[in-house]
């Protein structure tokens, strides 16, 4: 496209090293107001500049022009006592307004996490500050002085991001302050040690835990220690969903406050778990408790009812861990206990990543690569072994 050199009255072309950009010049108020569209300096660009200022030019005329709504940050509105927009808008609304629409999209427990999120840490914080007084500088100060680990600021950045990416939608700012702090130099060494340590239980622990419960409570940890499931997964098993003939269970729901969701944390999720031996018997033995009602496996011993949410679950699980003796750590560790097993014994690592429902080996090799070079696992033969030999009596 060749130059163009020539411009219509009161429409100026400018360069930069970079860039290029159209001012349109027009009076208003007595004083000469100029001001700056960022578009190149193609016929149409220009075209639309000038029918802009001959707009502008008939609505000062007529007397209802708005300076406000032509230009809303621009820096003449302070000299005619006018407020630009970006100086009337709180990162709290912004906040405010992101939440409004993470309540009709997300899941009752990603919701409650924003949730906690957004009364703790970023309205107290951001709530009263105009969104113009944001700045890369106080993001870091704010985020260095929070003191947590890198992941657990990447997840208290999100729905603030997010809200100033409406700010950027709305035209209220060019740039989304957040992308000028680099959490790698924001944030001390320390922030990136791992906040969450795979810590499987021995053979050993397992038989403690196990041996100092009975009934439903022994049978659902005793499944979750044989499958690898997630404990949102495992809680939202229902009968219909088991393979008596090829030993399988479908895995295809998950149970979060209460209400179970056709939807799983990734799409890999949905997957067909093998059941070994451990895992048929903890079946076979909760048949009597929730069978015949065809709903969900596995109840809230105390309430006859399916398990609310893991919360609940955990309360179960610490009186075992206590009863029996054993370091406590949390129930998900039951899901690691089972895949650092299964890799240590020599298993595909892609096998491994389908039954913890995974796509490929990413996740698998760097949460559980020294388990690969290990020989042996850290629980007996029993734990390895299919349900073959079970078939009679469990249908």
């Amino acid at each position: 496209m060749g130059t163009i050199k020539s411009s219509p009255p009161g429409v100026e072309l400018r360069s930069g090293v970079q860039s290029e950009s159209i001012r349109i010049k027009f009076m208003y108020r007595g004083t000469e107001c100029r001001e700056t569209l960022k578009l190149a300096h193609s016929k149409a660009n220009i075209k639309y500049a000038e029918r802009l200022r001959g707009e502008i030019l008939n609505a000062i005329a007529m007397g209802n022009f708005s300076y406000t709504k032509y230009f809303p940050d621009s820096t003449q509105l302070k000299k005619f006592g006018l407020q630009s927009r970006q100086h009337s808008v709180t990162v709290g609304d912004l906040l405010r307004q992101q939440f409004e629409i993470y309540e009709r999209i997300l899941a009752p427990s990603t919701l409650k996490s924003y949730r906690g999120i957004l009364t703790t840490r970023l309205l107290p914080q951001w709530g009263d500050t105009m969104l113009s007084e944001l700045s890369p500088a106080a993001l870091r100060a704010w985020i260095s002085g929070m003191g947590i680990k890198a992941a657990s600021t990447r997840q208290v950045l999100i729905p603030l991001r997010g809200a100033l990416e409406l700010a950027i939608n709305d035209d209220l700012i060019d740039v989304n302050p957040l992308d000028r702090v680099r959490l790698q130099k924001t944030l001390d060494r320390d922030a990136y040690k791992a906040e969450y340590e795979v810590d499987p239980f021995s053979a050993q622990e397992i038989a403690a835990i196990l041996g100092s419960a009975q009934g439903q409570a022994r049978n659902v940890f005793q499944f979750a220690f044989y499958t690898g499931m997630r404990p949102s997964e495992y809680i939202a098993l229902r009968w219909d969903s088991i393979d008596w003939t090829g030993f399988k269970a479908k895995v295809e729901r998950s149970r979060v406050m209460g209400i179970s969701r056709e939807e799983l944390k990734t799409r890999a999720g949905r997957r067909l778990v093998e059941l070994r031996r451990g895992a048929v018997e903890a079946l076979v033995a909760q048949k009597q408790h929730s069978f015949l009602a065809g709903g969900l496996v596995f109840q809230d011993p105390a309430t006859g009812e399916g398990w609310d949410n893991t919360q609940r679950l955990s309360l179960f699980w610490a009186q075992m861990i206590k009863k029996g003796k054993v370091r406590y750590r949390n129930p998900y560790q039951t899901r690691h206990t089972f895949a650092s097993t299964l890799l240590s014994t020599g298993a595909n690592p892609m096998y491994v990543a389908k039954q913890m429902g995974h796509t490929d080996t990413t996740m698998i090799t760097r949460t559980y690569g020294r388990w690969l070079e290990q020989e042996g696992g850290v629980l007996p033969d029993l734990y390895l072994k299919m349900a073959d030999g079970l078939k009679e009596g469990t249908a």
